[in-house]
């Protein structure tokens, strides 16, 4: 059988949907930064716009009846995306320049969550896209400065020689398995993904000091004392607290993406083995993440060029609908099992 297909609009073709609905997604990062600004109660604005507001704008602006076609020029989305990029360093300065003051313990531990959450929602939303792009060139060095800001220099490496590779099989540790709670996906994932990226390196012919994971973990650690030195370590530990968040909500996101989806090693990967959602709230402020069967199945097109694919596994909401309910196994379990699209004797 053939390969299902993007979704086509029946009748007569509506225009392509406004670029200009994905500047919603900059109030992520200006919120932090401005409650970060603010100091006192206002530096932890931005968890709850993103985690409170967040999932209820899912659920409120639900999904397109159809997809529009896909958008022919991409430049609005490349200036948007180093917006995203930008927008994302300077809210980490500014949670820095707030644990170098005056602000109480309580403050700044509020302000790095509130930080990290908007550092998984731009800064490595926007190092996923761009470290798709050839190695060594700008866009590919912005998306290393934003996974350096969350000390996870590793995972364009993962991501695209293992991650797009072997999806949905047990060769993937960031694919989550049936019943596998994301708490443990978490545990497991994290240090198997630097695992992962090492041996790739090692594979080719690097030894211990000359493997780029390595080095990165090296440039990681030399900045974090760079931090502590400088800063303090109150800084230091505002740094490492936003980047754990930021680490969290990505794999967070790659739990929600894959999800008990398997196939054979080898097997053709197909759009039945990444979830997708038509959110408009997620799908305007993730830079159209949720559509992820297309980016798996069309790896070389822009996020702007993806559409939905017929067939493919739906979640119920977005990604910031289903981040509450993920975060209690049983609901998740209770919630996404009648939704898979096949189960393996004796599952579910």
């Amino acid at each position: 059988m053939p390969p299902p297909s993007p979704s086509s609009t029946r009748g007569s073709s509506p225009a392509p949907e406004a670029w200009s609905w994905h500047l919603l997604g900059l109030i992520n990062p200006l919120v932090v930064i401005v409650g970060n600004l603010a100091g006192g109660p206002w530096v932890g604005v931005g968890v709850v716009y993103m985690l409170g507001l967040g999932p209820l704008l899912d659920l409120a602006l639900g999904k397109a009846d159809r997809p529009r076609p896909p958008r022919e020029s991409g430049r609005p989305f490349e200036a948007l995306l180093y917006a995203h990029a930008l927008l994302q360093l300077v809210a980490v300065g500014t949670l820095l320049r707030l644990a170098v003051g005056t602000a109480s313990l309580e403050t700044v531990l509020l302000a790095a969550v509130s930080t990290g959450v908007n550092s998984g929602a731009s800064g490595l939303i926007v190092a996923h896209e761009l470290g798709h792009r050839r190695k060594n060139s700008f866009p590919w060095w912005v998306a290393r400065l934003n996974l350096l800001s969350v000390l996870y220099l590793h995972f364009t490496t993962e991501h695209n020689r293992t991650h797009h590779k072997h999806v949905a099989t047990a060769a993937d540790p960031a694919t989550a398995r049936y019943g596998e709670s994301v708490w443990w996906f978490i545990a497991r994932t994290v240090p198997g993904q630097f695992l992962d990226a090492w041996r790739l390196h090692a594979a080719r012919g690097h030894s211990l000091f000359t493997n780029p994971v390595t080095r990165g973990a090296g440039l990681q650690l030399l900045l974090l004392a760079a931090i502590g030195l400088l800063l303090g370590p109150l800084a230091f530990a505002a740094f490492v607290l936003q980047a754990t968040f930021a680490v969290f909500l990505l794999e967070y996101i790659n739990y929600l993406r894959h999800y008990g989806l398997q196939r054979e090693v080898g097997a053709r990967q197909t759009a039945a083995h990444s979830w997708q959602s038509e959110h408009r709230w997620s799908r305007w402020t993730l830079l159209e993440l949720t559509r992820h069967p297309a980016h798996h199945l069309e790896a070389s097109k822009p996020f702007w060029q993806l559409q939905p694919y017929d067939g493919a596994p739906e979640l119920p909401t977005g990604y910031y609908g289903c981040f509450w309910v993920t975060l209690v196994p049983p609901l998740w379990r209770r919630l996404i099992h009648p939704r898979m699209p096949t189960l393996k004797p004796g599952q579910g």
